[in-house]
């Protein structure tokens, strides 16, 4: 399977043609509380309530799944008339279609100042109890970073399994790697049977993708790990002593919501400690995205919940995952880059990047062709299959432009054709956004600029020629990171006053474990296997944060979820050592909390934050109340039988995070917001505000200004009054809020929007 790692997939509602096509899988939500008792007034066991519920609308109808955690019901597949009448039985809250999700597809422990900090983190079992879940394409547990050398028993929490199918046995798990399970039940019920001949009916992973994720997440140290020779060093996840346990749900089809929730389910039992979710899609109102309602479980056991934001960037209101109790994470740059330059005839040089591996193209200019100008099709500049004349592009280098299809199918078009090299250019829709591929022939990517200054010169000149330089592996490039222009953008489309992304972490060209089932490029003619690739996505920037909350769980195991998000948000920073702000790779222009959230993470400063924002499910209970979700959908997301206090006044801005997102109302121009902060700093200390704003139509007053501790745990409380000027509707501003002690600094991000 091809990873597609820069586009976002949408979620969808799964109308794919089954053995049935009347039939589609339904998740069916039931009320705990209305479950009925025996004549004895005894409690009937759940899954008879569930199975007689089905079978008095359909006989022939079987559950799929039945949960318990993530929430109280079942799976199942009805035709429409059955899910309707379904819905109208007691104790039926929703009976809602089965949704599609997929994929959001070294340096970087050094990047983040890991290397040499880590006596900030413990050294005892504590951190080698802490279990990171992954949900994702499965494992390929023979990657050496899973190597469990010197690692102590099984935490005895864990409650998993190491479950057998195609290629993989119980042998395949160790101390590392504790658990793996996979779920293709609502995979089946609506595209049929695995084709065990394409991939593994098991926890093992034939894509690679979940590799990657869960070694970034919580692989062993690697000495001399590369790909192809590039990036070469030791490879170590973020918590290399933690344990990981995958949960295989995605298939070459996609990850279905049934087999979601079901493993999230499982995790719960299973007792993980932090979940790592890079997959997603559209937005959905919470009651009705099964990750949302699935995180919000795992939350209430105490389990952080880290997606990735999505690559529908840079277009704004393109963030999936977007609710508070999720970490969403966006993606930035490292400080590496694999340049590769082209030269052209006319004695002009441009710079590229790439990853390819092998015979080098001669010490000789050699022609040069626009594929536009060599194609039997009108979209043949793409590259697509088929598409490329052999007689025109035979021993020459060829331009391609970006889009469509992957970027390295249009190397094996080119090499399939005849040609010798490949300069990809990106279009507008890119940028000079740079991902580095692991091509097939000689092959390099060149910005949107460079690409347009290429293409007129291939097209003018008389005679073109080019050739391409590899250059290896540069470390120190500047500035770094850069926001990814593909990573996902806010504002919030579900809800405003909820500031998204979270934070930024690496997930540009990064190395990471590989399976051996396919080569680095994923596609079917790339026979070359390497135990480690270097992909992008936000789906590698998610298991970054998954692995950094592990370490802080380590360090602090009395932290709540939104308490290490909360230390990973307030410690984050939005400028560089020159005091300009992260720049956009999008725009070339500093970046706003729309595109980096509270900023690229810092897991040194997160260790000792100072001040934490925490938040409990009562306090999320009265967000949804804020929202004025009904008392059955507020229901459907966290399972309890209460409904909001009519005398009580809510307010979505009160909610306790640690940014402040603020919606300017038509009626008024004044907001206020109010937050409480807990010392888990010194027991003695006085912290001082601080305010910025981009805007002077924004001002900005803190009362108290100034917070005085005596004691550890410590709770104050402040309030925020926000008075806005008039401005034009979709206007937006930016600022700051810190607090500080003179040691530590506790920032908030804030987004005004008109």
């Amino acid at each position: 399977m091809i990873i597609k790692l820069l586009v976002l997939l949408v979620l969808c509602f799964c109308n794919v043609s089954t053995a049935d096509d009347n039939k589609k899988t339904y998740i069916v939500h039931m009320s705990k509380h209305q479950k009925p008792t025996t004549t004895f007034g005894e409690d009937v066991d759940h899954a008879h309530w569930f199975d007689a519920s089905l079978k008095s609308v359909s006989k022939s109808a079987e559950m799929i799944y039945t949960y318990q955690n993530v929430i109280h019901g079942f799976s199942t597949k009805l035709t429409q008339e059955e899910a309707e009448s379904l819905e109208n039985l007691p104790g039926i809250l929703a009976v809602l279609p089965e949704l599609k999700y997929e994929l959001h597809t070294t340096r970087t422990p050094e990047f983040l100042g890991l290397d040499q900090n880590t006596n900030l983190f413990p050294q005892s079992s504590g951190d080698s109890d802490v279990i990171i879940g992954i949900l994702d394409t499965g494992v390929w547990p023979e990657s050496k970073s899973f190597d469990d050398t010197g690692m102590g028993p099984i935490p005895s929490a864990w409650n998993g399994a190491c479950e057998t199918g195609t290629n993989f046995t119980t042998q395949s798990c160790n101390k590392k790697l504790i658990g793996a399970r996979f779920f293709a039940k609502g995979y089946e019920a609506t595209l049929g049977p695995i084709d065990e001949s394409k991939e593994s009916r098991s926890p093992r992973d034939d894509d690679g993708h979940g590799t990657h994720t869960s070694t970034t997440t919580g692989g062993s140290v690697v000495a001399g790990a590369n790909l192809l020779g590039y990036a070469a060093g030791s490879a170590r996840g973020m918590a290399p002593k933690a344990r990981v346990a995958v949960y295989k749900v995605c298939w070459l089809g996609g990850c279905f919501s049934s087999d979601i929730l079901a493993a999230m389910e499982k995790a719960i039992t299973d007792n993980v400690n932090v979940l790592s979710l890079s997959l997603g899609g559209g937005t959905a109102d919470y009651y009705r995205d099964s990750v949302a309602i699935g995180a919000f479980a795992a939350m209430e056991k105490g389990i952080l919940v880290s997606c990735s934001a999505g690559n529908a960037g840079p277009t704004s209101y393109s963030l999936s995952n977007v609710s508070p109790w999720i970490t969403t994470v966006g993606a930035g740059t490292l400080d590496r880059d694999f340049p590769a330059s082209v030269s052209l005839g006319n004695g002009k040089n441009y710079s590229g990047v790439s990853l390819y591996r092998g015979p080098i193209l001669p010490n000789q200019m050699l022609p040069f062709v626009y594929a536009g100008n060599a194609s039997n099709s009108t979209s043949g500049a793409l590259c697509m299959p088929g598409t490329l004349v052999p007689s025109l592009v035979k021993g020459k280098i060829v331009l391609c432009d970006r889009g469509v299809n992957a970027r390295v199918q249009k190397g094996s078009v080119v090499k399939e054709a005849g040609g010798a090299g490949m300069v990809l250019t990106n279009t507008a829709a890119n940028g000079e956004e740079l991902v580095a591929d692991a091509h097939l022939l000689p092959a390099t990517t060149v910005g949107q600029k460079a690409g347009d200054e290429i293409r007129k010169y291939v097209i003018s000149d008389a005679n073109p020629t080019a050739t391409i330089v590899f250059e290896g592996t540069k470390l120190g490039i500047t500035p770094s990171p850069v926001v990814a222009s593909f990573s996902s953008r806010g504002p919030n489309s579900i809800t405003p006053e909820i500031l998204k992304p979270d934070m930024l972490a690496p997930g540009v060209n990064i190395l990471a474990g590989w399976t051996g089932a396919v080569g680095p490029t994923g596609l079917p003619d790339d026979s070359r296997r390497v135990g480690y690739n270097i992909i992008s996505g936000t789906s590698m920037s998610c298991p970054h944060v998954s692995g950094l909350a592990a370490l802080l769980k380590a360090a602090h195991p009395e932290w709540s979820p939104a308490v290490i998000k909360s230390a990973l948000m307030t410690t984050a920073y939005t400028s560089y050592k020159d005091g300009k702000m992260i720049q956009d790779l999008a725009t070339g222009n500093p970046s706003t909390p729309f595109d980096h959230g509270a900023g690229h993470v810092d897991p040194v400063s997160a260790v000792n934050p100072g001040l934490v924002y925490d938040i409990s499910a009562d306090d999320y209970f009265d967000f949804l109340c804020a929202l004025n979700y009904t008392a059955s959908q507020i229901q459907l997301v966290t399972k309890r039988n209460t409904t909001c206090d009519a005398s009580k006044k809510y307010f979505v801005g009160n909610l306790n995070y640690p940014s402040f997102a603020v919606v300017v109302p038509s009626d008024s121009t004044v907001v206020k917001h109010t937050r409480t902060v807990t010392n888990v700093g010194p027991a003695s200390s006085t912290y001082k505000v601080s305010t910025f704003s981009d805007n002077k139509s924004v001002q900005m007053s803190v009362v108290p200004e100034t917070l005085t501790f005596s004691q550890v745990n410590e709770k104050k409380s402040y309030t925020v009054t926000f008075t806005m000027g008039r401005m034009a509707v979709n206007s937006n501003a930016f600022g700051r809020i810190e607090w500080s002690d003179g040691k530590h600094v506790v920032g908030s991000p804030v987004a005004v929007s008109w």
